[in-house]
């Protein structure tokens, strides 16, 4: 099962779709078991804006979950613009890596950006530890990739093309991004 809704590009974007479309976020089948009968068991809240003012935010967001009718286990969708167990969305680690990737310093990087170094480091160590993985899955599909070298410009050259946030929600189609 696909966890992130690649249609989904921003959170205004969701809650309009969560308004008027929900169906767009409804699994075709369980992730356990992979039966078809899924029905909406409510939501839970993320904070996900976390750039914008606390006036002007748009916390909570509600993400949909559903339950299985065949073995009783839930799951959830997420929008493609959210990363799956992050406070931050794909935009701001992909802001933060670029700079950490183009030889901005860890400080800096976190100054420059409003993060802690330890947030920096975390998602740089993530990106590095599973970089080969990644790679290999995104070369297949996006051509232009095979020729790109080691991380920093292989990375660099994919976000040419597609953003991390796109990247990630083709990825989640062949594998699990956490």
């Amino acid at each position: 099962m696909n966890r992130m809704v690649s249609a989904i590009v921003s959170l205004a974007q969701h809650l309009h779709a969560i308004r008027h479309t929900p169906q767009d976020y409804r699994p075709a089948a369980c992730p356990h078991c992979g039966l078809g009968r899924l029905w909406r068991h409510g939501c839970y809240v993320r904070k996900a804006d976390r750039r914008s003012p606390s006036v002007q935010s748009l916390h909570p967001i509600p993400i949909p979950r559903y339950c299985c009718a065949g073995c009783g286990h839930t799951c959830s969708r997420l929008p493609g613009c959210l990363a799956p167990r992050r406070w931050y969305d794909w935009a701001m680690q992909q802001r933060a890596l670029l700079a950490v990737l183009r030889g901005l310093s860890l400080r800096r990087c976190a100054a420059w950006t409003g993060l802690a170094r330890q947030t920096v480091r975390r998602w740089q160590a993530w990106l590095a530890g599973r970089h080969e993985v990644f790679a290999f899955h995104l070369r297949s599909r996006f051509g232009e990739l095979g020729r790109a070298g080691e991380l920093a410009e292989f990375w660099q050259t994919c976000w040419r093309s597609v953003s991390l946030a796109d990247a990630m929600t083709w990825l989640n189609r062949v594998m699990v991004v956490p």
